[in-house]
């Protein structure tokens, strides 16, 4: 293996632009599988808003999205995100499908997180007169903070494995150069580069996750 062919600026450009990537889809995805996650949650049986009929569906297309492989998807959703982007390669055009892709993941993440609230602290919430959307607000997702941080966490990760595969259809960041170079041009040395920074941002995501679940988890 030749070290000499690693461009560090091509290294440091591909890393910006998967970080683009990720903090552009993340932030779109925790708004769309908040939602998501807060109406299964009210329609599912027992709950605020028992609607069996809104659950079913929801929960049936969820599962659809969710079960999709993501290369898959891409593919699949290329004309939706020409529209909304205006491109299907580059930064751009990775943020449709990598939110489409996620959201519904992390709004299963929401619900669990949400279910997992003593029902005593709601029924008390009711008891003296607090509206649903202050249960809501100032309940479910005051009380299940520890537990959503920690779906945001594993989001992030599955995130960027998402970034690294979008690298197959022109992406652009981390996985388009292991690609590019590592599979067509059989510079292993690039390949091992990239993965390394991926391997890297992973763990600094787990970390800083588990730090603030621990933080939350305190007070």
């Amino acid at each position: 293996m030749d070290w000499s062919r690693i461009d560090p600026a091509e290294i440091w450009t591909a890393t910006q632009d998967t970080l683009s990537m990720l903090g552009l889809s993340l932030v779109f995805t925790i708004a769309l599988g908040l939602v998501i996650g807060v109406l299964l949650y009210l329609t599912s049986s027992r709950q605020l808003l028992y609607l069996p009929v809104i659950y079913s569906f929801l929960s049936f297309v969820v599962n659809i999205l969710r079960s999709v492989p993501f290369i898959i998807l891409m593919i699949a959703v290329m004309p939706l995100t020409k529209e909304i982007a205006g491109t299907t390669i580059g930064v751009a055009g990775t943020i449709p499908p990598l939110v489409i892709g996620a959201a519904p993941f992390f709004g299963r993440l929401v619900e669990t997180a949400l279910r997992e609230i003593d029902r005593g602290i709601i029924e008390a919430a009711q008891a003296m007169g607090a509206s649903k959307w202050d249960i809501v607000r100032r309940v479910l997702l005051r009380e299940s903070r520890p537990g959503l941080l920690a779906a945001v966490t594993v989001t992030a990760i599955t995130l960027v494995s998402y970034t690294a595969m979008a690298g197959v259809v022109g992406g652009g960041g981390l996985g388009d150069l292991a690609i590019r170079y590592g599979y067509q041009r059989y510079q292993t040395e690039v390949m091992i580069v990239a993965v390394v920074v991926l391997i890297l941002l992973v763990q600094l995501l787990q970390m800083l996750g588990d730090w603030l679940v621990r933080k939350i988890s305190r007070k």
